[in-house]
């Protein structure tokens, strides 16, 4: 139906919706021109800061391992990771503007107060072979602490990492090193098989000082050469007893953690060494925990089933190793084991107490064990 109205636009409303688009185009336009200006501005201020110190008041060592045959980039990258300079790429970038080439693989000793100017120059100078301490420090070995332990504690403790520590814990040809110098020591370590790390238990607990431009094997040396110190008047002992010194470190490293008392681990070692005998397997926990590489107390009968050369619920004998460093006093208790007489094959501790109770049958160490269940509830 025809009403008299022309539904076309005029001229004037197609001006009008034109001129609105226009509007917004230019809007948009100015705002990706802005947007395009600020990013500008804060990539150029961004790239500025960049090319200057990342921290010019910290002073702090930071280790840097620059690999073999690594690009610029690469080691810009490095860099960066570490927190010693704010921007690979940027880094990547002064390098190559200012021609710096030929940077050498090694351990570099570097600050994040250093210009990317100072730290291509030592690039250019090249760094140690070796990981070195650059700071003075002291390092923590614990009695009953592991391998694993101790690398977890290294970079707090030193200039080193922790996957430094453990590359030099894994290398066969550092253990055959120590085994020529210490061959009294090693020379049953270097035969046994199936072991996680050659040197757990070799690591001696004390302090140790970690002086500067110390190297990490010269700081692990230490180490075993304390254990060597510490088993030197031992050595007629241990053979007397037909024990190698694998076999008496492994012992020593179960009592350490079973016993707290000297008298204790004198006894704990006789019903190990008693177990030995009868060709009983030692089923001890610490050797689970181990070989599940966790320290929760409370195991299940699965993880006593667990498929380990280190589970000595399902082998016999000593296992492949020691299960942590021991004390000289686990060790002493080793070699003087008390009540052997006394055919004493179990023992218990109160865990409120911490007395350790001994029992020449299982049948006796059943009824201890309810007994003290039910006391600990």
């Amino acid at each position: 139906m025809d009403n008299g109205t022309d539904p076309t636009p005029t001229r004037q409303t197609r001006g009008k919706r034109g001129s609105f688009g226009r509007r917004i185009m230019i809007g948009v336009a100015s705002l990706l021109v802005i947007l395009a200006v600020a990013i500008g501005v804060i990539g150029y201020n961004y790239f500025q800061s960049a090319l200057k110190p990342l921290d010019t008041s910290n002073d702090n060592v930071v280790q840097v391992h620059v690999p073999m045959g690594a690009t610029s980039n690469k080691i810009g990258q490095i860099l960066q990771d570490k927190k010693v300079v704010k921007s690979g790429m940027v880094f990547n970038y002064y390098v190559k503007s200012h021609k710096f080439t030929n940077f050498r693989a090694g351990y570099y000793q570097l600050k994040p107060s250093m210009t990317l100017n100072t730290i291509a120059k030592q690039l250019q100078l090249g760094g140690s072979a070796e990981p070195i301490q650059s700071t003075a420090g002291k390092v923590l070995v614990r009695e009953g602490e592991t391998v694993d332990q101790l690398a977890a504690e290294i970079p707090i403790q030193t200039d080193f990492t922790k996957k430094e520590f453990m590359s030099l814990m894994k290398s066969q040809s550092f253990f055959n090193q120590l085994a020529a110098k210490y061959p009294q020591l090693l020379s049953s370590a270097k035969q046994a098989k199936n072991v996680r790390y050659r040197l757990e238990g070799y690591l001696a607990p004390a302090t140790y000082q970690a002086g500067k431009k110390m190297t990490l094997k010269q700081l692990v040396t230490e180490m075993v050469a304390k254990t060597n110190q510490n088993l030197a008047g031992s050595y007629k002992t241990i053979k007397k007893q037909k024990l190698t010194v694998q076999e008496t470190l492994t012992l020593a490293s179960l009592v350490e953690r079973e016993g707290v008392s000297q008298s204790d681990r004198n006894k704990i070692a006789g019903v190990f060494l008693n177990r030995i005998d009868a060709n009983m397997a030692l089923q001890s926990d610490i050797a689970v925990q181990y070989a599940l590489r966790t320290t929760k107390k409370t195991l299940t009968y699965k993880d006593l089933k667990v498929k380990s050369p280190y589970n000595l619920y399902v082998h016999t004998g000593y296992g492949p190793g020691p299960f942590d460093s021991p004390s000289t006093s686990s060790i002493k208790a080793v070699l003087h084991p008390a009540e052997r007489n006394k055919d004493y094959y179990y023992f218990i501790a109160n865990t409120k107490t911490g007395k350790v109770y001994f029992s020449k049958t299982y049948a006796q160490h059943q009824a201890l064990t309810s007994s003290l269940a039910s006391d600990n509830k």
